[in-house]
């Protein structure tokens, strides 16, 4: 599985960006993708995820202002993000849950793409 992400820029506080990831590969293996981020000097954090079932959690933080859609036609996960703060910026990573050679579940990552919002 490969997970290839774009999207990213520089946006002032209360502008939107729309970040999206296509999947390719072995992606009937696919189980969750999502989005994470990791601002400078801290943990990678989950900003939204979405399961084969369209389960979606979000990072508390993001709430009612991000919202994450999977299209399995196209195999792309878009992660729409609308009202940034100064506090989204950071690099954001694509992720999938897939099976990998052994039939085991493991984690796939994008390159990351840069968000900065400026204040």
């Amino acid at each position: 599985v490969q997970l290839q992400a774009s999207g990213g820029g520089l946006v002032q506080a209360g502008g939107s960006l729309r970040l999206s990831c296509a999947v390719s590969g072995n992606i009937f293996s696919v189980n969750n993708t999502g989005w994470y981020r990791q601002a400078p000097g801290k943990q990678r954090e989950l900003v939204a995820s979405i399961t084969s079932g369209r389960i979606i959690n979000y990072g508390g933080s993001v709430k009612d202002r991000f919202t994450i859609f999977r299209d399995n036609a196209k195999s792309t996960v878009d992660l729409q993000m609308n009202s940034l703060k100064a506090e989204d910026t950071g690099v954001y990573y694509c992720n999938a849950v897939a099976r990998d050679a052994t039939f085991a579940f493991r984690d796939y990552w994008g390159q990351g793409t840069e968000v900065t919002v400026s204040s």
